[in-house]
């Protein structure tokens, strides 16, 4: 590459979690800048997964990081040109990426849910993929499908 890799600048915890991954996730969350809109979405979505939650001992944030890791990738397929042919190679992926890939799955899936608000459709779909159901875990699921599908060009290698 000619020009040198961007540093990484780091991200403030928020004020109700004091968690960095919150932030993250707000900030994939957030459009046109709305950051406060967002952090409001993101509350109300705990909230109600706090009423759903039913007997579990579980906060709502365990319940939204347990659910933030079932639909985490571990594989990906990528597509390489080999003498004429593409071919579909499984990768593993770096850890930063499955965590963005599954904030963004996560929010992604939620927009498309028929439910009234935002906070509702986020709070339905972090319950769903905490119990391994969903789109989004469909998503991660069909991901992992298709990488063991395609194992046996795994040896074309980037």
């Amino acid at each position: 590459m000619r020009k040198t890799k961007a540093k990484k600048r780091p991200l403030l915890p928020d004020p109700k979690f004091n968690d960095q991954l919150v932030t993250r996730f707000v900030n994939n969350l957030m459009l046109d800048g709305k950051k406060s809109i967002a952090f409001k979405i993101f509350y109300d979505a705990l909230d109600i997964v706090e009423t759903k939650k039913g007997d579990s001992e579980k906060t709502a944030l365990e319940i939204w990081k347990d659910a933030l890791t079932n639909v985490m990738p571990h594989v990906e397929v990528r597509s390489r040109r080999v003498g004429g042919a593409n071919f579909q190679i499984p990768m593993p992926i770096r850890a930063d990426r499955k965590i963005s890939m599954a904030m963004k799955w996560l929010i992604l899936y939620s927009k498309k849910r028929n439910d009234k608000s935002m906070a509702l459709k986020l709070a339905n779909e972090v319950v769903a993929a905490s119990r391994e159901e969903g789109a989004a875990y469909k998503k991660k699921s069909d991901t992992h499908k298709m990488a063991e599908a395609n194992k046996a060009f795994s040896h074309f290698k980037f």
